[in-house]
């Protein structure tokens, strides 16, 4: 028969202590890593957004008229007239700068964060857009070509790139948590 030995219950209740803080702290985990996929996607659909330019218009911005009494004037030519009516003071980027991250919420078992830009023209340019070809816009200072205006999938690209990785990066964060937890 084996002999009754001492056994050390101090290690199993300093484990039992580690698990009760990890689940503790198991939401500000799951918030953590939610904000961690949310900011990769923003900084890849930032990258990815198109910023517009404005048109390089043919032609001089002015013209020189001689007037009946021989005095030279300056006007506008067409193209600097568009410049001045449409473009003037044009920054470009206004799409590429709204994208916003919400607030986290909690459904359930799972956690949503949405990744969203309030532009109102973002889905056009995401997904592609028609349009009238043989239509004259003035801002452009000629008429459409194309009927289809392709889209860009800035989100799309992005959020799938994002899923490929995420399994990655959520290993990384556990292990570094589980680390932290368990002094490792």
């Amino acid at each position: 028969m084996g002999k009754g030995g001492s056994f050390d219950f101090k290690e199993i209740e300093k484990l039992q202590k580690q698990i009760e803080q990890m689940e503790r702290d198991r939401d500000r985990f799951f918030e953590a890593c939610a904000k961690e996929l949310a900011a990769r996607l923003l900084a890849k659909v930032i990258k990815r957004t198109p910023v517009g330019k404005a048109p390089k218009l043919a032609g001089p911005r002015t013209v020189k008229i001689k007037g009946v009494d021989g005095k030279s004037r300056t006007f506008l030519s067409k193209s600097g007239a568009i410049q001045q009516k449409y473009w003037t003071g044009y920054q470009g980027g206004t799409l590429r700068r709204n994208w916003t991250v919400g607030k986290i919420q909690k459904i359930g078992d799972s956690y949503k964060i949405e990744v969203t830009n309030p532009t109102e023209y973002a889905s056009y340019v995401e997904y592609g857009h028609r349009q009238k070809p043989g239509r004259y816009v003035p801002a452009l200072g000629k008429s459409l070509k194309k009927a289809w205006v392709p889209g860009s999938f800035m989100m799309t690209i992005s959020e799938r790139q994002i899923q490929s990785v995420a399994p990655a990066i959520l290993n990384k964060m556990l292990a570094n948590y589980l680390r932290g937890v368990f002094n490792v």
